[in-house]
């Protein structure tokens, strides 16, 4: 018989503090957004000023010459037929989301932010009501499900040797992993503006996002104009889900491998990310759920 090993489950902060006075008190949601929003433009304008942060913005339809990584997503998942209306609103937001990030170079001691470059997703340019996730519910909210091309950046990102600065992930798993490629717990979560996807390059090479909607992916490529010394691959471990007083928690390990592209050996590896969040869906039979204290 095998026995499980279980880590104590400690939970994030973010899952056992108390109900936040927003959450409390909803009709001061626009006026705590404003707030933060105006807090980071503040932050912006003083980086700019001062010189500390460079922010990229050149964009050029040239590619670089090579090609660094590359990746695919789908576009539509299998959701109720309710939501499906939702899934095909996010399209129409990739799209124009995917048309302001294609050709951006980060040049060196540059920075990429994805709100700043993305900007704000409203009506008047053309976004629509899709799928956005909030306190881990699926509602409509326009620009809904930029988050999926911000997914695809970072993933890309951590495929090269750029430098993620500031990263947030949801606080629920959504949807059970049913079609899914990437590992759990590399994704993003964006909100205009304080919500960011922001990454600074310390190479002395620049780099190039490009994106693009086909008929059934969302593609990104991530270039530069020479090989670097190293390659990185990027995995999960300790995958677990976890019942707790009757609720469902799933944790892992992101870890980056750092391969010698010369000789193929792996010089280093590091622990990206160790993620904890609330599942908001019944596993699938055949997913062991462990009961701890």
């Amino acid at each position: 018989m095998t026995t499980v090993h279980v880590e104590p489950l400690e939970l994030p902060a973010r899952l056992t503090a108390p109900p936040r006075l927003t959450q409390r008190h909803p009709w001061l949601l626009p006026a705590a957004m404003a707030a933060h929003r105006a807090r980071r433009r503040t932050q912006w304008v003083r980086d700019a000023w001062s010189g500390r942060v460079v922010w990229a913005s050149h964009h050029t339809t040239d590619d670089l010459p090579v090609r660094l990584k590359q990746h695919g997503s789908l576009l539509l998942r299998e959701l109720s037929a309710d939501q499906m209306h939702l899934q095909h609103n996010k399209v129409t937001n990739l799209r124009l989301a995917a048309r302001r990030i294609d050709g951006i170079v980060i040049a060196p001691g540059e920075t990429f932010s994805f709100n700043r470059v993305v900007g704000n997703c409203t009506r008047r340019k053309g976004y629509v009501d899709g799928m956005k996730l909030s306190n881990g519910e699926a509602e409509a909210g326009v620009g809904g499900g930029i988050c999926q091309i911000a997914n695809l950046v970072h993933w890309m990102v951590l495929h090269s040797p750029l430098t993620v600065v500031e990263r947030s992930e949801h606080s629920f798993d959504p949807f059970p992993d049913k079609g899914r490629v990437l590992p759990w717990g590399v994704g993003c979560s964006i909100v205009y503006n304080y919500v960011d996807l922001v990454v600074r390059n310390d190479t002395d090479q620049p780099f190039q996002l490009r994106t693009w909607v086909g008929d059934r992916y969302l593609h990104g490529q991530l270039r530069t104009d020479r090989r670097p010394a190293r390659s990185y691959k990027v995995e999960a471990r300790g995958e677990q889900f976890l019942r707790r007083d009757g609720q469902v928690f799933r944790r892992n390990q992101v870890w980056r491998r750092v391969i010698d592209r010369r000789t193929g050996d792996q010089v280093g590896e590091e622990l990206l990310k160790t993620n904890c969040a609330l599942v908001v869906y019944e596993p699938a039979p055949g997913v062991e759920v462990i009961d701890v204290d």
